[in-house]
């Protein structure tokens, strides 16, 4: 056997692992000042869009175009007030906003940002390291964040933040599930888990086109990820006053605030990494321009796909009021888990059916959007209301609460019961009314 067919050993990855030190130290700072810059220009961006989506003009003054209200920003929380309630667990209080920012910035180590390059005259990836499991590894470290924020809501001491600490733990449980279920389609497609294999794997079609429902999927489970708008149920202020944050103050707050930005642009990047090709250029870029994915330009195309994501993050915050928390977890486990693991299986079958039955490419697409069409009509059927099985009164008032899209109203602790139905409830920023009513005996119960 010559030496260039002789196959790589298991889990061993070409080009990763032979840089000097000093390389991989330069990597290691130029991520960490891209993020924190990043963070800076998502902040002021997001002010900038929302801002015009509302008729106004938004941050304007520190800097030109008010570039520099980020910057305004940190500083002025560095330079606030740090308080610590006194009820607080202050060595768990102190380390829960460092234990939320250190996995985001962690998880930016196997994400490619373009080929090799030339960098300071050592032939290098534009990618700090890669493992065989390197999707995995970014699942993984994304999940110890949370720790952060369920410790930061426990040792704060307070009620409000421990239900926010709580909310979070349950949305991301329930998301990241069908977040890993979206990816294995993928992975049965680039037959791998490593990233820049994945963006390899993609040089001809996208997986965001090949693979459009998990490209869904991904998107809305990424959103109720990382905790925002309409999914923000964990620091809703409209109920828990700020979330698991409510107690912090000064730097612990902001980093709070930075890992929080961090994440998205981390799910961005991963999105952009596992459906839109990664660093690959457009298509129409690509066909006009052979040199589009050569040299330092593949870092321009993977940061305009991840900006366009960070856009939907802001465009959804901007446009949509905050769901119903019951609403929210009863579409997580309802419709996206048993959607993702129904695509899972037709994903398979077509695979072997091109494989071994050689379907054309026409017939596949043909399928494929059959079964589009299929998951499209599940996304829209309305959950059938539960009906109760309570009888007289007091269960007919909430077969026909439930009926019209209220919740069941219970009989009063004294015995008095309420009369009519709640008005029903879609949005958790909605100013909530209560129904009264008065019994035999003349009280007024709110």
């Amino acid at each position: 056997m010559t030496p260039d067919l002789v196959p790589l050993a298991a889990g061993e990855l070409p080009g990763f692992g032979n840089d000097v030190w000093w390389i991989v130290v330069v990597k290691t700072l130029m991520i960490f000042v891209v993020l924190v810059l990043l963070t800076l220009f998502n902040i002021w961006w997001e002010r900038r869009v929302v801002a015009r989506m509302q008729h106004r003009i938004g941050p304007n003054v520190h800097g030109p175009f008010g570039l520099l209200q980020s910057l305004a920003d940190g500083v002025k929380l560095a330079l606030k007030e740090d308080l610590t309630p006194k009820g607080a667990d202050k060595v768990v209080f102190i380390l829960a906003p460092v234990i939320a920012t250190v996995p985001a910035f962690v998880t930016f180590s196997v994400i490619p940002f373009g080929p090799e390059v030339n960098l300071f005259g050592e032939h290098t990836p534009l990618q700090l390291t890669d493992m065989p499991v390197a999707v995995l590894f970014v699942m993984a470290i994304a999940s110890i964040g949370i720790y952060g924020i369920v410790l930061g809501g426990w040792s704060s001491g307070s009620t409000y933040s421990l239900l926010g600490g709580l909310r979070s733990s349950a949305q991301m449980i329930s998301y990241e599930v069908a977040m890993g279920l979206a990816l294995v389609s993928v992975f049965m497609y680039a037959g791998s888990m490593s990233t820049s294999e994945i963006v390899a794997a993609q040089e001809d079609w996208w997986f965001g086109l090949i693979l459009l429902p998990s490209f869904v999927i991904y998107t809305i489970a990424m959103v109720g990820e990382t905790n925002r708008a309409p999914f923000d149920l964990p620091e809703a202020e409209g109920e828990l006053v700020g979330g698991f944050h409510t107690e912090y103050s000064s730097l612990k707050f902001a980093l709070f605030f930075l890992a929080e930005y961090i994440n998205m642009a981390t799910v961005s990047a991963l999105a952009t990494t596992l459906f839109l090709g990664g660093w690959h250029a457009p298509f129409w870029i690509d066909e006009l321009w052979a040199g589009a994915n050569e040299g330092y330009w593949p870092v321009l195309w993977f940061f305009g796909k991840v900006m366009f994501f960070i856009f939907i993050f802001i465009w959804l915050r901007g446009s949509l009021p905050r769901l119903r928390y019951d609403q929210f977890m009863a579409f997580g486990w309802k419709r996206l888990i048993p959607i993702s693991l129904i695509w899972i299986v037709a994903v398979a079958t077509m695979r072997v059916a091109r494989e071994d039955l050689e379907f054309d490419r026409q017939t596949a697409m043909i399928v494929a959007g059959g079964l589009l069409a299929l998951f499209l009509v599940l996304f829209l059927i309305p959950e059938r209301a539960a009906t109760g099985s309570t009888t007289g009164a007091d269960g007919q008032r909430s077969r026909d609460s439930q009926r019209k899209g209220g919740f069941p109203v219970p009989p009063m602790p004294d015995g008095g019961a309420v009369q009519g139905a709640a008005r029903p409830l879609v949005f958790a920023s909605d100013p909530v009314t209560t129904t009264q009513s008065t019994d035999e005996r003349g009280t007024t119960h709110g």
